[in-house]
Parts: C-alpha cells; structure tokens; sequence
C-alpha cells in the first residue's frame, strides 16, 4: 500500500512539471531575424534570350560568267574592302577591249578629217556653182531683155521670147537652189557634220570603257571588310552572276537579337545598357540597345530587341545562344529590403513586419517597386533604418512581442514556408505596378 502511493506522488509531480513546460512555451515569444531598410541603386532590368549575328554580312557575286584563275584568300582570312579576293579569266575580255581602243582612234580620224579637210572642200565646191549658177541667170536675163526688144520691133516671133523666159526662170531657180546649198555648208551643215563626227567619237568611247569594265569585273574585290566565312567555289570552277564566290562576315561588331516578354518591351529604349552572357560561360560583356522592334511576333508574343556589342578579339561567334539583361529604369538612393521580407497583405495587398526597440512586431502595408535580384524597392509603408523581419514572420500577428535572434530559426518550417511567399507576393506587386504604367 505504501508503494502505491509513493508512485501515484511520483506520478502527479511529473504531471505537474510537464505542465509547467508548456505554459513556458506558450508564454515564450517567437524568434525572428531582422535586417534594416537600406538606401542604395537598384534597377528595373529586363531579360531575354536571343542569337548572335555579325554586324554586317555580304555575299561576293561576280558580275560575269568565267572560270575562276585564282583565289587570293581561304576561309577564316581577314579581308579589307576594296581588297581583291579573285581573279577570272579574262584573256577573251582584254582582246575586246583593245578593238574597242582602235575604234577610238578611227573616229578621231575621221572627226579631224571633217573638221579640217572635208567640209571646207564643199564648201568652196558651193561657192563655185553658185557663181556658175549666178552667171547661167544672168545670161539668161540678157537674152531675154534681147528678143522681147526684137518682139516689140516686130523682127521676132513670140514664141523665141517664151522659150527665152523660160530658160530666164530655170537659171534662176539653180541660182537660188546654189545659195541656199551653200548657206547650209556654211551654217547648219557644217555643225551637224561636225557633231556626227564628234558623237561617234564619244560612242566608241563608251564602248571602250564598257569592254574595259568587263576586264576590271574579272578581278572580283570584297565591298566589305571582314572574315572570309565560306568559299564554295575552287579554282577552275565556272562562277557566274547569282553565285556567290565568298562570304564575308564583319565581326568587330556583333549583334544580339533578342525576343523580350511584350509586357516588358514597353521598358526598353534605344541606347539603353545591356548585359550579354553566354549559356555556356558566366563572362559578362556590355552592349548597348540599337533597335527595338515595333511590333510584336504573334506565335511567340515577343518584341525583338537589338544589342550591339564591341567584339574585342573576336571572341563572341555569330549564331551563338546569349541570355541579355537590359538596365531599362535607374533608382537611386531608392529604400530597399530583401525579398524574404516581403509577405501577403490584406485584400491582397502585400506588408513587412517591422521591429521596434521594445521588441514588438508591427504589421505596415508596403507599396513595391521594381525588384533587382534579391532586392525589393519599396516605394512606402517604411524608411531606411527600419527593421524588419526575414526569417520567422510568417504567422506572426501585429504588436506580438517578439525575440531577435541572430543565429538561423530552429524552426526550418516556418523557414521554409516564408521564403517562396515572399518572392510571389512581390513579383505580383511589380506586375499590376506594370501594367498601370
């Protein structure tokens, strides 16, 4: 009997202390960890992902069809412009263009002659039959005053005076057709025989300089600086017009086009900075914003920006995978949290939980800017040097009196559930700011 009640005392002391334990632990307030509101720059950045293309890119065509003789570079070699790049046969087009050199020299030939031989020759052939002519009429004119005297004295017969009027007109009519003959050689004429000469001077002149472009076209020059990217033709094959011979890429400069979300692209502006990294590498390379599409790809609902970018080295190869970061909006001195504290508001709205010196928890509804990183921009609800809460809030209810901790939670669950809530409520923020604008 005796032992039985020593065990029911044990029993109920234990009782007594396991009670004791959790009023102790209901009364114990929980452990938070806190940060304070900075000032610092933080940026709106819009990403994408796009493909490196070469600055400029052209296609050296041939303007004749003929063998290629020689090629003066390869693949990967770099061309200047103007450089010669190859040469066709051109032996057939020389011969050409020397006849047409000849045909020059026939033409002069023959304008010298016209000018200085040919029309003062019938010139002076004019002067002398119009003195013939003139000579003819008047004689003419003589006999006719003669027999119409001898009609009038009756010793002649009418007829003889109408045969020698006759004859008066028709030495008249040579006489004037002479002078105007003459007036033609010494005016209009000689000019137009002189621009005849001279324009077929002037056609076997260009038809010199066309067989002579036909040669200089055999010798094939790049029209752009750059690398020799392909070259698929050899020596001895028949190149032609529509047939590349070469592919020349400038690569000093490359550019990256890059499709970005539709609801970001309103963000993006011309000679706005860009990050470029490639997905195999973590180096970051500068470029700057050239062109930014006006409308948008229906398929993908992107707008394709365009980041052109200082190739030093070369190192950057077009047709290659990039990811950009494109700074579109600056903010300094802007009050920054982490992210971690960000959690759900009311109605929807989001809000931190600030610590004061007594250790007491104050719920503040928070408006959110944009987000950088980590970093969360905080437009209102709290001013730098404010503390607030990032691990542990969840849960805690406004004015709770709360413990600051600098070591990690023990409780990893509560932890846990903070950290995605935060990242959501914030990314939910920015994107109905977004919108407004």
């Amino acid at each position: 009997m005796q032992g039985k009640v020593v065990s029911f005392i044990a029993f109920a002391f234990l009782l007594s202390a396991c009670g004791k334990k959790q009023e102790a632990e209901v009364a114990s307030p929980p452990a938070v960890q806190v940060t304070a509101v900075t000032q610092n720059t933080i940026r709106r950045i819009v990403r994408g992902d796009g493909v490196l293309f070469p600055q400029d890119q052209a296609n050296v065509v041939p303007k004749i069809t003929a063998p290629v003789q020689k090629f003066y570079v390869r693949r990967g070699d770099h061309v200047r412009e103007g450089q010669v790049v190859a040469e066709l046969e051109n032996k057939d087009l020389v011969g050409a263009a020397l006849e047409a050199r000849t045909g020059i020299d026939v033409a002069e030939s023959n304008l010298r002659s016209t000018e200085g031989s040919t029309i003062p020759e019938a010139v002076v052939k004019a002067q002398t039959d119009l003195e013939a002519a003139r000579q003819a009429r008047d004689s003419a004119k003589k006999v006719l005053d003669s027999r119409e005297q001898l009609f009038k004295d009756g010793a002649l017969a009418g007829r003889q005076v109408d045969e020698s009027r006759l004859a008066y007109v028709q030495a008249q009519g040579q006489y004037q057709a002479a002078d105007e003959h003459l007036k033609t050689l010494q005016g209009v004429g000689k000019e137009e025989q002189t621009k005849s000469a001279a324009a077929q001077v002037q056609t076997a002149k260009a038809h010199y300089e066309s067989q002579q472009a036909q040669v200089a076209y055999s010798r094939v020059v790049s029209p752009i600086a750059g690398v020799v990217a392909d070259r698929p033709l050899n020596e001895g094959d028949v190149a032609g017009p529509g047939m590349p011979l070469l592919t020349v890429m400038d690569v000093s400069r490359v550019v990256a086009r890059v499709n970005v979300p539709q609801a970001d692209a309103a963000f993006v502006k011309v000679g706005q900075t860009a990050i470029i990294t490639q997905t195999d590498n973590t180096e970051q390379i500068e470029g700057k914003v050239t062109v930014v599409s006006p409308s948008t790809d229906p398929n993908t609902t992107t707008v394709q920006v365009w980041v052109q970018i200082v190739n030093t080295g070369e190192r950057l190869k077009p047709g290659t995978t990039v990811h950009a970061s494109i700074v579109t909006e600056e903010y300094k001195a802007a009050s920054l949290v982490p992210a971690a504290a960000i959690l759900p508001g009311e109605e929807g709205g989001t809000a931190v939980l600030t610590v004061t010196a007594d250790s007491i928890a104050h719920q503040r509804a928070v408006k959110l800017g944009i987000r950088e990183g980590n970093q969360v921009q905080v437009l209102s609800g709290v001013n730098p040097g404010d503390e607030v809460v990032v691990v542990g809030g969840l849960g805690v209810d406004d004015k709770t009196k709360v413990k600051v901790v600098t070591t990690a939670v023990e409780e990893s669950d509560d932890e846990d559930q903070n950290a995605p809530e935060a990242p959501a409520a914030d990314q939910n923020k920015d994107a109905g700011k977004q919108k407004g604008k």
